[in-house]
C-alpha cells in the first residue's frame, strides 16, 4: 500500500520499490481499500527484500517492528525510517474486520507517505537549486 501511495503522491519524481521480509501474495483487502481512494495497486506484486539485494536506495522505510529488526542493511541509503504500523494481515475475523484493519493501516501509511513526499520534494528542490 505504501508503494501505491508514494507513486500516486510523488509521481515520476521518485523511483519506488517495496518488499517484505518474505514474498507473499498481494492481499485482496489491500487492493480493495486502495481502490476506495481511486488507486489501483492490482498490478503490484509481492517481493522479498532478497529480491532487492544489491540495489542502492536513498531512503529505506520499514513499516513494522519485525521488519525493522530483521531487514537487511542497504548500504548507501542516506536515510532509514521506521513507521510502526500494525500488520493488517495479522487481523483475524470477518471480511469487514479485516477491511477495517487494512483501512487503518492505509490511513496511517497515507499520513507518513505524505510527509515523506513533501520532504523528498523539498530535498529535490534544494539540491536542484545548488546546481
Amino acid at each position: 500500500m505504501a508503494e501505491g501511495l508514494l507513486r500516486s503522491m510523488a509521481g515520476d519524481r521518485v523511483v519506488v520499490k517495496s518488499a517484505g521480509l518474505e514474498a507473499g501474495r498481494l492481499r485482496p483487502e489491500a487492493v480493495a481499500v486502495m481502490g476506495e481512494l481511486g488507486l489501483d495497486i492490482s498490478a503490484q506484486r509481492s517481493k522479498s527484500v532478497d529480491d532487492l539485494a544489491g540495489e542502492r536506495f536513498d531512503v529505506v522505510v520499514t513499516t513494522c517492528d519485525e521488519a525493522k529488526e530483521a531487514c537487511p542493511l542497504f548500504p548507501g541509503a542516506f536515510e532509514t525510517l521506521h513507521w510502526g504500523i500494525a500488520d493488517p494481515a495479522a487481523v483475524e475475523g470477518n471480511e469487514e474486520a479485516r477491511l477495517e484493519a487494512f483501512r487503518e493501516a492505509r490511513d496511517e501509511l497515507w499520513a507518513h507517505v505524505a510527509d515523506l513526499s513533501r520532504d523528498l520534494e523539498r530535498t529535490q528542490f534544494a539540491s536542484s537549486r545548488k546546481r
